[in-house]
């Protein structure tokens, strides 16, 4: 059982490096050039030769990306909340929520430029407005699915409608609110970077979109790895947030 553990623990890591070893064969052997789909071993180049900046764009990204997360917590919780509460708010706004979110994010940058001009204004806007989407609808589907029948009986016990939503409502909807934030934060990370690469003057998006327009491919999939873990990482420490802190909800957690 220990054994299982630990090699699913590596097992990532151990497909991300057979991968990198057959992308770098497969490059080699058919002779492709950098300038068109580069090698592991190029891109690690990149990073090396273009350290600096790179960590500087990455930083760049990471803060704007950050902030639109953090609005997006705030907007998504607090509507999710309202929406789920209700039946009759639940039936009025959660349609016209999802008529705004199938509108394309990339449609609204431009319109954003013209509301705030270049720089990071557009960036933040653009990862709140991907990204709150999923942490409403999981909130409120966490609230909106609570059984009746058990709402009946604590409104029995004496609990009022408040109690019941903020006790046991809330709770309930823990592991769908950290559900969200895996997703939302992904989601955060392409809302940023497609500001930057339309709109920014900073950042990873812009890197890559100058990297691109310079034909230096190398430098430009540096940005996407660069990205990737950025975005992985924060993934990952939601995953250990919520492992810790909604044990109860997974079947089998308590089980070493």
């Amino acid at each position: 059982m220990k054994v299982n553990r630990n090699f699913e623990r590596w097992a990532p890591l151990l497909l991300a490096a057979a991968l990198l070893v057959l992308w770098q064969i497969f490059v080699m052997a058919l002779r492709i050039p950098e300038f068109i789909f580069p090698s592991p071993w190029q891109i690690a180049q990149q990073f090396a030769e273009f350290k600096g900046p790179l960590l500087a764009a990455a930083w760049g990204t990471f803060w704007v990306t950050m902030v639109g997360f953090g609005l997006s917590i705030v907007a998504g919780v607090m509507l999710g909340f309202l929406i789920g509460s209700s039946r009759m708010a639940y039936a009025a706004v959660y349609p016209l929520m999802v008529g705004f979110n199938a509108v394309p994010k990339a449609a609204i940058v431009p319109i954003l430029v013209v509301w705030f001009g270049i720089g990071v204004g557009p960036g933040i806007l653009t990862a709140f407005l991907i990204s709150f989407f999923p942490i409403m609808v999981n909130i409120a589907t966490g609230l909106a699915t609570l059984e009746p029948e058990l709402e009946d009986v604590l409104r029995v016990l004496g609990a009022k409608r408040w109690d019941v939503l903020v006790k046991v409502g809330l709770p309930r909807s823990m592991p769908y609110f950290y559900g969200s934030l895996k997703i939302a934060i992904t989601l955060a990370f392409v809302g940023t970077v497609l500001a930057e690469m339309t709109a920014g003057d900073s950042g990873i998006g812009n890197l890559i979109q100058t990297a691109g327009s310079q034909q230096r491919m190398p430098l430009a999939f540096a940005g996407l790895v660069a990205i990737s873990v950025m975005a992985m990482a924060m993934y990952e420490l939601f995953s250990y947030i919520e492992k810790h802190t909604t044990a109860w909800a997974h079947r089998g957690s308590q089980d070493h």
